[in-house]
């Protein structure tokens, strides 16, 4: 009952919300189209920069809006832009012309493109530019892609220190590592590649421990690559980046402790060559052990073996696999244990099919894991062009049984019961393999990535707007590619509210039990294609206490994530949960939204003064309101996921569904 009364009194307030601002509305919308009578020059800015060049479509009027986004990737662009008039238009946020043929080598206007003040994302690779790459001072830039061009120098790279987190200048003709690379202490992806670039390794670069990417193949590097370097980016990072006697590069892995079993640990450098024992790097980040194997195998072991398997039977089996068995951290398994596809039965599989598609689950396989609790994941292509991520589970996985008792045909119908959950916004467990006391879990690859990067890393750096109609920066649906906006913000709260009632309501399969997902956080809510939200790593390893972790937890977590989303603001604690319930109970939500989504609104506006709440910012105030909720210090006061669901849907009513058709919870 008492979550019921607060989304009750949510609604009120809502309702209290809306009729005091009903009657304004009208006229703010009003003010924002037909009270605009000063024309911005941005329009004749754009003019200016682009009149000399080929098949860019010039606009034909004044105009009354700002322009925020340039996106023209592969619109067979020639001729020289004007960079430096771009530097006078005050509100633009990205630059897209990439896959072009643009020319010129006044490095970006002499540097006056970057005096734009909100300029957070460049994108020019594949074009014709050359000469230097001019750069300068800007708080905001968070992203710049200049690869594939003929640039052969960079100059004022340290003007980008305070915000820039990745920088691609691959493929150009630079002699020399940037002066001041250095001073990137923020950049995460760093890709210097087939260049002609002079430098030494690692003093002239940025802090690696930050970093991670890294490509500085194909230059002329001197120093030592160690070991630790090699293991954290691969090998391919490294490759033919400078002179065998110039750039030392170490091969063994340092020391770590003791394997608590011989046998699985790689042979000895002197010993034959001709053992091919796959050894599967596990990280397990809350089993008891953690465990680093290296991968020892010739190269294309994997698949060459596998074949010899099948062609020659049991004894060719033995020779290739050493009695047919593949080290799993510490513990050898059987190669052949089989890969169950739940969609794809008759697709017949085995660990030693997993092996190969991941190179031997090798580091150039592995991906960058931020937000998971079970080990590590390894991206995979199986047959029929199906792109899988392979997550390893070692020991027991909440709420499937059969793993105390060893029986694996209980712990194999646990995952199957797991594999029939089918929801929009959850992730679904495509198969799996049970080896040992290791679960091997097959989920889809989501290329887009985590919640967190678009939100913190990399807030600018994917747009791709494009001009519809009569004005040529207004956007659509269908080409969004930024979370930077309200409706799209909704959009994933909705969807992350949805996808947690959907776990509670215990639909998994027969049983009736509600999964409890025990650790939402932004690294653990992919985004697809459509920025639709899918929740994922609901299924993970049993907590070592073995306590029960209730539905009320995930409502907290939410209720963080919402203020995330709403705020913008990283790294939420119990602090600074305090401080944001403080701010709404005061009815000073608003000044914690964050200040993408209030540029987005004030962007249309027009230059007319404001009076009264917008009605995207009425529905940030309450979705903050929701999170208040959710945060309730007593667990029984905060209300359910349904309860949540409900209230969510009526602060942004959609319209109904063609046909009268329900729509998912």
């Amino acid at each position: 009952m008492p979550p019921m009364l607060h989304a009750i009194l949510l609604l009120a307030v809502a309702a209290t919300a809306t009729s005091a601002s009903a009657a304004t509305a009208p006229a703010a919308a009003r003010n924002s189209t037909s009270n605009c009578t000063v024309p911005l020059p941005d329009a004749g800015i754009v003019f200016a920069a682009f009149k000399n060049v080929t098949n860019f479509p010039l606009p034909r009027r004044p105009s009354c809006r700002p322009v925020r986004r340039l996106a023209y990737p592969s619109r067979n662009l020639a001729g020289v832009v004007g960079w430096a008039a771009l530097g006078n238009l005050s509100g633009l946020l990205t630059v897209d012309l990439s896959g072009n043929s643009l020319e010129g080598d006044d490095g970006f206007g002499g540097g006056a493109l970057w005096r734009a003040p909100l300029l957070r994302s460049v994108d020019v690779s594949r074009n014709r530019l050359g000469g230097a790459l001019r750069l300068g001072a800007s708080a905001r830039m968070a992203s710049l892609n200049a690869s594939r061009n003929g640039f052969t120098s960079v100059v004022g790279v340290d003007g980008l220190a305070a915000g820039l987190v990745v920088l691609d200048v691959s493929g150009n003709r630079i002699a020399a590592v940037p002066e001041g690379l250095r001073r990137l202490t923020r950049v995460r992806r760093l890709d210097m590649s087939r260049n002609s670039m002079a430098g030494r390794f690692p003093d002239d670069l940025p802090p690696l421990d930050g970093v991670e990417f890294l490509d500085i193949s194909d230059n002329n590097f001197s120093g030592v690559v160690n070991s630790t370097w090699v293991t954290k980016f691969g090998r391919s990072a490294f490759l033919r980046a400078g002179n065998a006697s110039s750039l030392v590069i170490e091969d063994n892995p340092p020391a770590s402790a003791p394997a608590p079993a011989p046998a699985t640990m790689t042979p000895p450098s002197g010993r034959k060559k001709h053992k091919r024992v796959v050894l599967i790097v596990v990280v397990v980040v809350c089993g008891v052990v953690a465990v680093s194997a290296a991968v020892a195998f010739m190269a294309g072991c994997v698949a060459c073996g596998f074949n010899r398997r099948k062609k020659g039977g049991k004894k060719a089996a033995a020779a290739a696999w050493e009695d047919d068995e593949v080290a799993v951290g510490a513990v050898k398994v059987a190669a052949t244990a089989p890969v169950v596809l739940v969609e794809r039965p008759l697709m017949e599989l085995t660990l030693a099919d997993l092996a190969a598609a991941t190179s031997g689950f090798g580091r150039e396989s592995q991906l960058a894991d931020v937000g998971g609790r079970s080990g590590a994941a390894y991206r995979a292509v199986l047959p029929g062009d199906l792109h899988v991520v392979v997550r390893v589970v070692d020991g027991a996985v909440a709420g499937v049984g059969g793993d105390d008792d060893g029986d694996v045909a209980a712990a194999a119908a646990g995952l199957r019961e797991l594999a029939r959950l089918r929801h929009p916004n959850i992730l679904p467990l495509l198969g799996y393999c049970i080896a040992g006391k290791e679960k091997l879990l097959l989920y889809e690859y989501i290329e887009k990535g985590n919640l967190y990067r678009w939100l913190h890393e990399l807030p600018a750096s994917s747009m791709d707007m494009e001009e519809t109609g009569a004005d040529m920066w207004d956007t659509t649906e269908q080409n969004k590619k930024s979370i930077d906006d309200w409706p799209t913000r909704y959009h994933i709260i909705l969807g992350i509210a949805r996808g947690l009632a959907f776990l509670h309501q215990g639909w998994a399969g027969s049983s009736g039990r509600p999964i409890v997902h025990g650790n939402l956080v932004p690294t653990n809510v992919l985004l697809g294609d459509d920025l639709e939200p899918r929740i994922s790593d609901y299924i993970h390893p049993m907590d070592s206490n073995n306590g029960e972790v209730a539905p009320e937890s995930d409502v907290y977590s939410f209720g963080v994530l919402v203020f995330e989303l709403v705020t913008g603001q990283v790294r939420w604690d119990d602090s600074t949960v305090s401080w944001a319930r403080g701010v709404i109970r005061n009815r000073k939500s608003l000044n914690i939204v964050d200040a993408r989504l209030r540029e987005e609104e004030e962007g249309g506006i027009g230059g007319a003064a404001k009076t009264t709440m917008t009605v995207a910012e009425r529905e940030m105030v309450e979705c903050l309101q929701v999170g208040f909720l959710c945060t309730a210090h007593s667990p029984e006061k905060r209300p359910s996921m349904q309860q949540v669901v409900g209230v969510l849907k009526d602060i942004r009513p959609a319209p109904p569904p063609a046909g009268g058709a329900g729509e998912t919870p």
